[in-house]
Formats: C-alpha cells, structure tokens, sequence
C-alpha cells in the first residue's frame, strides 16, 4: 500500500491540473440574468407608517365570533390544501438530508455467496477447472467525494431555498384558507341580516297594500294605485328567494373550507362582527416584503434557482473521489474467514467529462432560464403585493366616505318617518304615508348594512395583503 500511494497522488496531480483548464474552457458563456426588482422601485418607503395595526398570527380571534373560532381550527387541522402543503415541506426537507449526505463518506457492507461451476475452458487452473464449488465474499467498503469546486454545497443551497419556500408557500396557503373562511363567515352573516330587513320591508309592503285595497273599495284610490302597490311584493319574495340561495351556497363553502359534510352546518345563523381596530393609512413600507408569505416564497425559489446554477456551472470540474474496501474472498464457505482470504484496496478516482455532446451546457442554460423565470416570478409577486395592498387601502378609504355620505342619507329619511308619524298621530295624514315612509328608512338601513359587510370585507382582504401577522422563521 505504501508503494502504490506516491504514484497514486502524482497520477492525481498531474491529471488535475490540465483537466482544471479544460473545465473552464468548456463552460458557456451565459448572458446577464434578471434583476430582482427593489423596495424602491415600485414605492415602498424605509419607514412608513403600517397602514394597520400588527395583526396577531390568529386575527381572526378580533372578530369575537366564536363559531368562526370553532370553523377556523377545524380547518387549519382538516384542510386538504394545507395537508398537500405539509407534505411538499416533508418533500423539501428529504431534499436537505439527501443533499447533505453529500458531505459525508459513504460506507457499506455486503455479503454474497454462490454455488457455482468453475469452467475448464477459462481462466480457472486444475483443480478448480470443472469443478462445482461454493464461493463467498464478505467486505466492507468506504468512499468520499471531495467538494473542492462547490457543487456539494450549491445543491445543499438550493435544497434548503426549497425547502423555505416550501414553509412560506403553507403559510401562504394557510393565509389565504383563513382569508377565505374569514371572509365566507361574513358574508352569510350579512346575507341572514339582509334576509330579515327584507322579511321587515315584505310585511309593511303587505300592509300598506291592504290599506290601498280598503281605499279602493272606499273608492278613495284608483286601480292604478291597486297596481303599484302590489308591484314591489313579487320582487321582494325574488330577493328573498335569492338571498336564501346564497345563504346556502355560503354555509356549502365554509363546510367545504372546514372539511365537514355540505349539511353540517345548516343551522348556521350567525351575527355581523363589529369592524375591527384598524388604525391609520400610512403608505405601504419594506416590511411588506418580509410580511407576504407568497414574496418570501418567491425570493428563496430565486435563492434556490442561483444555487442550481452555480452546482450546473461545478459539473464542469473535475469529481475527486476516494474509496477503499477490506474484507474476505474465498472458495469454500469454511475458508472464508481465514487470513488467506483478506483482501483489501484504495482507489482513488478523478473524473472529468471532456466530451457530453453538449449536455452539460444546455443543463447550464437551462438552470439559468430556470433562474431567470424565479427572478420574473418574484418581481410579478412583488408588484401583485403592492398592487393588493394599495387596493384595499384604497377601497377602505372610498366605503368611509359612503358610509358618511350613507349616514346623512338615513338621518333626513330617519327625519321624515318622524313626521309622517307625527302627522299621523294628529290626524294630519294616514297610516300609508308612515309606512311608505318605513319602507324608505328600511331601504337605507339595508344599504347601511351592506356597506358595514364591505368595509369589514376589505378590513379582512387588507390583513391578509399585509400578511396576516405572519412572520419568517430562521432557518
């Protein structure tokens, strides 16, 4: 062993050197890959103010609906979607493990025994030529492949970008599963209040339609009057045939979101939360990139896709390797332990592929194309935040000023079924003014409805722009 290693390392360092050089020789030149878009670029500020309070990780508990609690759970525990995300992490992480046993030595022990025929036409002198005899190896081996150039600890790198895009890809999955669940609840609860305004609005209509047919009878209106009075009753028993489809197509996706069957929550009634303490409009800030699950996904696959560059570009280099076995070979099963039957070896191995019929080239661009694609993917997920973001700051500010504009409105109806009332009450006018009146205050307070579900429906889309109180962990 101690004469053959001094030829051995010449052998090494004399192939080394020429191969290094045609290495660099073979690699491509690549063209200038795509720029990651910045903070500033796109009008996020150092330090602005947070347009809404740091929401907790479980904000949907502000709302104080119990029974959203209850859905929620189930849902971030039973969730197909978020099961499918769990998994693509395990996936990830068995990539970090497989990457990282790159870096340590290979070692292995096998056992073989055969009953076999030794030929007298081959290599096999007599005794053995013609014979049947039983023949056993038992061996131990070991091999090491040094990283010299990188490409170990580029795979490890991008194994591990994977693998924290694949946490940030659950979180966003698991955000927009609550954002969804959070916003279907809302949504039911508007449509059940809509249902009993409309059922208030469907029985003063019945009313006052009866009091037009005594005044018909009376002759003291006209047919025409008969008519318009029954005019609204058809279209008020429509709405409410419509709201009572979506009541039900809404309890269908929150069973389906909390994965129940579609009658499990039939019963379901629940009540409009209050909205929630949303505090300023500051412009949106850098910590926007660090908040969005979906960014933070895309900036590591952009971490991973360099890291599979820079492991294509090393597949250039040479592959230095070192194995070695010890162990026993013989014939006859009882002269396999004897010392007769040691064997042992080194062989250290150098590899470098000269000519691949340009596999290693295009395995290059195509990670670069790989790398450019991530980088295009994070600007697009980077401009969509922004964009989301904005948008829901804008509409919450636009819903504030309807709702002032809506209140007034009210508030001058709200004042002349005071005095159809009043009238009423002196015998100045007769009940058909106050219901009519009614029916106009009913309208309005369905309207003011509306724009509370809305304003708390873009206070929950603005949570979940910002990212839902989610924050990175260390990897």
């Amino acid at each position: 062993m101690t004469m053959l290693a001094h030829p051995l390392k010449r052998l090494t360092v004399a192939l080394s050197l020429p191969t290094l050089l045609a290495a660099c020789a073979l690699q491509p030149t690549l063209p200038p890959t795509a720029q990651r878009l910045n903070g500033s670029q796109i009008g996020l500020q150092v330090n602005a103010d947070a347009p809404a309070h740091m929401a907790p990780s479980n904000w949907w508990t502000e709302l104080n609906a119990p029974e959203l609690n209850a859905l929620m759970q189930r849902a971030l525990s039973e969730a197909p979607s978020l099961a499918q995300a769990r998994a693509r992490i395990q996936r990830a992480q068995a990539s970090i493990e497989n990457a990282e046993s790159s870096e340590r030595a290979a070692v292995g022990l096998s056992l073989d025994a055969a009953r076999q025929r030794f030929p007298e036409h081959s290599i096999y002198p007599p005794p053995l030529a013609g014979t049947l005899r039983n023949t056993a190896t038992l061996q131990a081996s070991a091999s090491y492949e040094w990283d010299f150039f990188g490409r170990h600890q580029a795979e490890l790198n991008a194994a591990l970008g994977s693998a924290q895009a694949a946490r940030a890809d659950a979180a966003a999955a698991q955000l927009m599963l609550s954002s969804q669940l959070a916003r279907s609840y809302v949504q039911l609860a508007r449509v059940l209040a809509q249902r009993e305004l409309l059922a208030r609005q469907s029985a003063e209509r019945e009313q006052a339609l009866a009091l037009v047919r005594q005044r018909s009878q009376a002759g003291l209106d006209t047919a025409q009057d008969l008519r318009a009075a029954e005019l609204p009753l058809p279209e008020l028993r429509r709405q409410a045939l419509q709201l009572e489809e979506q009541a039900d197509l809404l309890r269908h996706q929150l069973a389906a979101l909390s994965a129940q069957p579609m009658a499990a929550l039939k019963d379901l009634k629940p009540a409009l939360p209050a909205a929630l303490p949303l505090a300023g409009e500051g412009a949106l800030g850098l910590d926007l990139l660090g908040r969005r699950p979906d960014v933070v996904a895309a900036r590591w696959r952009v971490d991973a896709a360099t890291a599979q560059v820079s492991s294509a570009r090393a597949q250039f280099y040479p592959n230095i390797s070192l194995g070695a076995f010890v162990g026993f070979n013989a014939i006859g099963f009882n002269n396999l332990l004897k010392s007769g039957s040691l064997q042992y070896g080194v062989a250290p191995s150098l590899r470098l592929p000269l000519f691949d019929s340009g596999r290693l080239r295009a395995q290059l661009r195509g990670s670069a194309a790989e790398a450019d694609a991530a980088v295009a993917a994070y600007n697009g997920a980077l401009l969509e935040a922004v964009r989301d973001a904005s948008d829901q700051l804008r509409s919450l500010r636009s819903l504030q000023e309807q709702k002032t504009e809506q209140a007034a409105a009210q508030a001058h109806v709200q004042a002349a079924l005071e005095l159809a009332r009043q009238r009423h009450s002196a015998g100045l006018g007769n009940r058909l003014a106050v219901l009519n009146a009614s029916q106009s205050l009913l309208q309005q307070q369905r309207q003011a409805l509306d724009l509370q579900a809305q304003t708390l429906d873009a206070q929950l889309q603005l949570l979940r722009s910002l990212g839902g109180g989610w924050t990175e962990a260390k990897p």
